[in-house]
């Protein structure tokens, strides 16, 4: 499993994580779409902004391995504003490849790709 070094692990003052220590020895667990209704509290939405925001920071539009993210995390975000990139894809692999759909991402959380904002 690779670990992505410089990404934040959660949100800062929250227990939102984004990242894992280590592998789960009885396999990763599989990223799959979460249903993002209305009314899912602040918290949560904060959330998904800083992840997609790290995300971007990051990795840009160039495909990311799964690695060290947290699939409860990229879930909520998996199948709308990041997309697999292998075919066929595996959600239970940490080599599967993602990628953001920089499109979507944009419409979503606009916030999350502005220049001077500090994540």
């Amino acid at each position: 499993m690779i670990k992505h070094r410089g990404f934040p692990g959660r949100l800062p003052g929250t227990d939102f994580q984004f990242t894992v220590r280590r592998p789960n020895p009885k396999g990763a667990t599989p990223i799959i779409r979460r249903e993002r209704y209305r009314d899912r509290r602040a918290p949560d939405r904060r959330a998904d902004l800083w992840f997609l925001a790290a995300l971007w920071q990051n990795f840009g539009p160039e495909p990311f391995e799964r690695g060290n993210l947290d699939a409860g995390r990229l879930s909520w975000l998996f199948g709308r504003e990041v997309l697999p990139y292998d075919d066929p894809f595996d959600p239970k692999d940490y080599e599967a490849r993602l990628i953001i759909d920089e499109e979507a991402a944009r419409a979503a959380f606009p916030e999350a790709f502005d220049e001077g904002a500090t994540w």
